[in-house]
């Protein structure tokens, strides 16, 4: 009977520790992250969850002339802020997993 204490003890543990990864898995949807791109010309907020949210563009990084430049500053500010979200993602989550190698999970 002994080996049952410590397996409820550990189902205990566990299940405080889904909890903890849930909210912090939530307070990461709510957490903003801005890349930029052209000296601030182009931003682009996206969420902990990596969704883009917003793209501000500035009048003067509009050339109808050159719409390939534009394109190309909105890709670079969308993957900078992308990966900020993936960092923040990795850097918070990161403490739950501790060495674990869990490929896909966040």
């Amino acid at each position: 009977m002994r080996g049952m204490g410590n397996m409820q003890g550990m189902m205990k543990q566990m299940q405080k520790m889904q909890k903890k990864m849930a909210e912090a898995q939530e307070n990461l949807g709510e957490e903003r992250m801005e890349g930029t791109a052209g000296g601030g010309m182009v931003k682009v907020i996206v969420s902990g969850h990596k969704e883009v949210l917003e793209v501000i563009i500035d009048p003067e990084a509009v050339d109808p002339e050159d719409v390939e430049i534009l394109q190309d500053l909105i890709v670079i500010a969308t993957n900078e802020a992308i990966t900020k979200a993936e960092e923040l993602t990795n850097s918070t989550m990161g403490q739950f997993t501790k060495g674990m190698n869990l490929p896909g999970m966040f």
